[in-house]
């Protein structure tokens, strides 16, 4: 039995929770998700937790199995809570900015990349600390345009210049040797 999908869900108090076959609806204070699973994963409420079972052992529904959980966790957590991921502006003149609830970038190009935020996500931009928040309740959504924000301008590997994720290693190269070095 997976390790993951045998843990049932907590529902934390001002989150509801309404299950309808695979179909499955997340209510909460930061806002609203509903997802459709598979129909070989059984979903249920029990106890204000929600269940996870699989009908049996074939591959591809032991893969489903722990997926489905961690799915309606993310989703129970995102309308409770929220997710956030910081992403790091680093190089000479390099800036992130806020006009109304878009973001504009100044990462060396001749124009600034306005990037518009799609439904449920929020940006933050922070001047003094070069920091930029993508904040939402859908983790796959705040992810991808993290990643969408980052291929703007990915870091490059000699002076490690362009918008990378908070803690996020970059590999640098030495470049040039010398002039001498050769001989």
């Amino acid at each position: 039995m997976s390790r993951i999908g045998r843990l049932p869900v907590e529902i934390p108090g001002g989150v509801t929770v309404d299950v309808q076959g695979s179909n499955v609806r997340v209510k909460g204070p930061k806002g609203e998700m509903q997802r459709a699973f598979s129909p070989l994963i059984e979903i249920a409420m029990e106890n204000n937790q929600l269940v996870i079972k699989r009908k049996s052992d074939k591959p591809a529904e032991r893969a489903l199995h722990g997926t489905t959980r961690a799915v309606l966790a993310n989703m129970v957590n995102g309308v409770n809570k929220g997710f956030e991921i910081v992403l790091e502006v680093d190089g000479v003149g390099y800036r992130a900015e806020m006009e109304g609830k878009n973001l504009a970038l100044y990462v060396g190009y001749s124009h600034p990349v306005k990037i518009e935020p799609p439904t449920g996500i929020t940006f933050e931009a922070d001047q003094k600390t070069r920091q930029i928040k993508v904040l939402g309740f859908d983790k796959e959504l705040v992810g991808q345009t993290a990643a969408n924000i980052r291929k703007v301008r990915p870091p490059e590997p000699y002076h490690g210049k362009g918008l990378h994720y908070l803690g996020e290693h970059i590999r640098r190269k030495a470049g040039k040797a010398g002039k001498g070095a050769a001989k």
